[in-house]
């Protein structure tokens, strides 16, 4: 399940979606505690899915708007680690 796909979704139809996955989680466990699962990976997508779930419901509650970083930050974090290398360099150079 994409992040963009939860996004279109209401708060109660995630809320439903994250009951569902935990309890499909919970029948998965108990039957791995008893036989082998066919697919044992499908414990993994669940966690995960219903943690991406409840990230948007948190970002939803906080009122963020999950956007990709901006040019200008991503410059401005990048600026820091080009004069330290700088430094090291002219010093190395004495």
């Amino acid at each position: 399940m994409l992040a963009s796909e939860i996004r279109e979704m209401t708060a109660s139809d995630i809320q439903a979606r994250i009951t569902e996955l935990q309890e499909e989680r919970f029948r998965l466990r108990f039957r791995g505690a008893t036989e082998q699962l066919e697919e044992p990976l499908r414990l993994r997508a669940i966690r995960r899915d219903v943690a991406r779930l409840k990230t948007v419901l948190r970002q939803r509650e906080m009122g963020e708007v999950a956007t990709a970083p901006s040019a200008e930050r991503t410059k401005a974090a990048k600026a820091p680690a080009k004069k330290r290398t700088a430094k090291k360099a002219a010093s190395a150079g004495k």
